[in-house]
């Protein structure tokens, strides 16, 4: 089954919340184990089967412009003894994404405009 264009699965959804979330409590980005366990703590992990299906759901974000991202310092990595982590923010296309794929803020979202309008 083929999904269609712009449209989001719900482990990228899950992602987007947590990368909100995150944002919200002082995080603006975050790295792919800080977001899984996000997506644990709010209790969406079920979706999470496996690191790589994290990482292959934060390049299809990535691609669709959903998020942005940027590898980190190799000197900070390196000092700290371990591999560069990537670090992933959402953007003002990856909050309407979401806005979109949720049906209660598609239609709290119309009828605003529909108020402005009038």
């Amino acid at each position: 089954m083929r999904r269609k264009t712009g449209s989001l699965v719900p482990l990228e959804v899950a992602i987007l919340d947590a990368l909100i979330e995150l944002r919200r409590h002082g995080t603006p980005e975050a790295h792919g184990f800080l977001i899984a366990s996000e997506l644990r703590s709010i209790g969406d992990d079920r979706r999470l089967t496996a690191y790589g299906t994290l990482y292959k759901a934060l390049d299809r974000l990535a691609e669709s412009g959903a998020i942005d991202g940027r590898w980190e310092d190799p000197e900070i990595a390196a000092a700290e003894g371990r591999p560069r982590r990537r670090y992933h923010r959402i953007t003002l296309a990856g909050e309407a994404a979401r806005t979109a794929a949720d049906p209660i803020a598609r239609r709290i979202s119309a009828a605003d405009r529909g108020a402005a309008t009038s």
